[in-house]
């Protein structure tokens, strides 16, 4: 049996921890960690570099966990807040992440870094205005921060405020030519071109040594854009190409794993299930639902455009409830959803309405679109019965190609191969068909090709099925100012509907190994 650490033993601990994190040596540094852990639990520093470690392995929660505890021990200690809040940012908890991001800014307010974690972490909320503050005060502190300068022209995108945006992201092109984050969002506006001068600065930078692996991605999808902008549709191809096998190995994606939850969800409400004990509760909420890149933001911002409807963009609460309610239950959804009663149905649609009650402060109802909800629409009809759903969705080539195209900051993990996203693609419409079986009164099967093809009879369809009165003003959504928290679409959709926004045409000979796994 060995002894416990002596106080120079544990001395000499902390000391590899810290030198460890400072090389990036993440496993030495929990070792270390560990053993100190175990001889005082109570160690303030040692709690709160195992946080940082945990956070830094990626693990939000348990960093959260072990942040908290020397919060509490230093609660006057800056950075101490700050990561803790960035662990509570990562977890998804960012109302309690607001917290103490704010009392870090109040105990060193004169530190840049801590008010730009504030306002990335109030970008993610949707708290645009307050965000932009906090990066403008980053700047004022530190007019180098390029990451806050970036933040500034991401929310500048998100408010429609497109040349301001265009200007910031040049602006830290002339101060860092090789800044991966400033190009993909110059990139991902999509309505401002790329010129021929913008491609060498791109590949040079994707040819330094030592590139990390997210800067070579968003190079890539980057270099991408600005090929296609000249036309050079072979050089755009195989750029995209090599992005996405980049990207492909930093993610995890199991297809049949995928597969078989879609098998398991449509086994489990195709049985008779439990009728509400509400029939209107969540009549508040109309549910966008579809694949990424099928045409929702642009649903979404018509319906938003009219006043009684606050378009909520992808709001997390929906995954969220169903999540809560699998852990407390200790099994996966939809594993529990057959023994669930009316009464956990019924509290499960009230916990969401208590989520998302401030969606409903200015407008009487409200949009989610989150992409994660088409799986989870059976769970919608029990829990909100009295909802609308809209499944948007668009051709099947250009959908998967959009995605493709895309760089997705969070999940979309099988958007990066195109085999992959095939197979996934044919398992959302097997599911999607299986929904619009089940519910054909409550589905409204939306296609975005007929939409911008016949606009004003599309979108009275859209109003009635919403019973939402006409109102003219949603037959010029782009004329609308609110905040589209997609950069990928936030430039779009401030630009009239228009029919012609198919991009597969040029990359047909590319694109028909997946047109034929998709005609299977």
């Amino acid at each position: 049996m060995s002894s416990p650490p002596t106080s120079a033993h544990i001395g000499q601990l902390m000391a590899e921890a810290g030198k460890a994190l400072g090389q990036g040596r993440l496993d030495h540094a929990e070792h270390a960690l560990t053993q100190v852990l175990a001889a005082n639990p109570a160690l303030v520093d040692a709690q709160y570099l195992y946080g940082v470690a945990c956070l830094m392995s990626g693990h939000a929660a348990k960093a959260a966990d072990w942040l908290r505890k020397a919060v509490a021990q230093r609660p006057t200690d800056a950075n101490m807040r700050t990561y803790l809040g960035c662990a509570l940012h990562d977890a998804g908890a960012l109302d309690e992440a607001l917290i103490h991001l704010r009392r870090s800014c109040e105990l060193a307010p004169g530190q840049a870094s801590n008010w730009y974690n504030l306002g990335k972490a109030l970008k993610q909320r949707g708290q645009l205005r307050d965000a932009d503050e906090a990066f403008r005060h980053t700047l004022m502190l530190d007019s180098q921060h390029v990451l806050a300068r970036i933040g500034v022209a991401d929310i500048a995108t998100m408010q429609g405020d497109i040349p301001h945006a265009v200007a910031e992201y040049r602006h830290v092109l002339r101060q860092q030519p090789g800044c991966a984050e400033a190009w993909h969002g110059l990139a991902n506006l999509k309505t401002e071109s790329l010129g021929p001068a913008d491609i060498e600065p791109i590949r040079n930078s994707l040819r330094q040594p030592g590139l990390p692996p997210d800067t070579q991605v968003m190079l890539g999808f980057s270099l991408f854009r600005a090929l296609e902008d000249q036309q050079d549709y072979a050089g755009a191809f195989e750029a995209l190409r090599q992005a996405n096998a980049a990207k492909r190995r930093q993610v995890e994606w199991d297809a049949d794993a995928a597969r078989a939850r879609v098998d398991r969800i449509m086994a489990v409400f195709s049985a008779p299930l439990p009728e509400p004990m509400d029939s209107t509760l969540g009549h508040e909420v109309i549910f966008i639902a579809s694949m990424p890149r099928s045409g929702s933001t642009l649903v979404e911002h018509i319906l938003a455009t009219h006043p009684d409807v606050e378009g909520a963009n992808e709001i997390p609460d929906l995954p969220q409830v169903i999540e809560d309610e699998s852990r407390r239950r200790g099994q996966p959804f939809p594993q529990w959803a057959s023994a669930a009663t009316t009464d956990d149905w019924h509290r499960l649609g009230k916990d969401y309405l208590a989520r998302t009650a401030c969606w409903r402060e200015r407008s009487p109802r409200f949009t989610d679109k989150n992409v994660a909800n088409w799986p989870l629409l059976g769970a919608v009809r029990l829990m909100l019965p009295g909802a609308r759903i809209i499944h948007c969705h668009r051709d099947p080539v250009e959908t998967c190609f959009s995605c493709y195209r895309h760089l997705f900051r969070h999940g979309v993990h099988y958007s990066y191969d195109l085999d992959e996203m095939a197979e996934h693609y044919r398992d959302y419409e097997r599911l999607s068909a299986f929904w619009l079986a089940r519910h054909p009164q409550h589905v409204l099967d939306y296609s975005y090709e007929t939409l911008v093809r016949e606009p004003e009879a599309q979108i009275r369809r859209l109003l009635a099925f919403c019973e939402l009165p006409f109102d003219p003003a949603c037959l010029t959504p782009h004329q609308t100012q609110r905040e589209v928290l997609s950069t990928a679409s936030a430039a779009q959709v401030r630009k009239p509907i228009r029919a012609d926004t198919a991009h597969s045409a040029p990359y047909l000979e590319w694109l028909q190994p997946l047109r034929e796994r998709l005609a299977h």
